[in-house]
């Protein structure tokens, strides 16, 4: 059962394009791998705890921790909302609430497209 992987907005987008070519590949793998994955390493994939179900794609190279911050939809796909390289243990609270404010803005739109 592979997963779907869409991106709401341009953030991760524009992030991905901004990084080097071995950086965007690294990208390309553990994204691969949260497609098609059925347990995903929690390594690469992982729920935040105390946010509004948003998780974390962790994509760690030699030189920075890249986090994508997603939320899962209708179970199998993924909806990709930020992304940013990581300067501290915590997650910034800033991309969280980004994360979670996207979400908000996906649901409705899903929501206004039924009607």
């Amino acid at each position: 059962m592979a997963r779907e992987i869409i991106f709401f907005g341009d953030n991760v987008i524009d992030f991905y394009k901004s990084q080097d070519s071995k950086v965007q590949l690294k990208v390309g793998y553990v994204l691969d791998l949260v497609r098609f994955e059925r347990q995903v390493p929690i390594k690469f994939f992982k729920k935040l705890e105390s946010t509004n179900g948003i998780y974390e794609v962790r994509v760690i190279t030699s030189q920075k921790s890249i986090r994508i911050l997603c939320f899962q939809d209708e179970g199998t796909l993924v909806v990709l909302t930020n992304a940013f390289v990581k300067k501290t243990q915590k997650t910034p609270k800033k991309e969280i609430k980004l994360a979670e404010q996207l979400k908000t803005e996906y649901l409705k739109q899903k929501e206004d497209e039924k009607r």
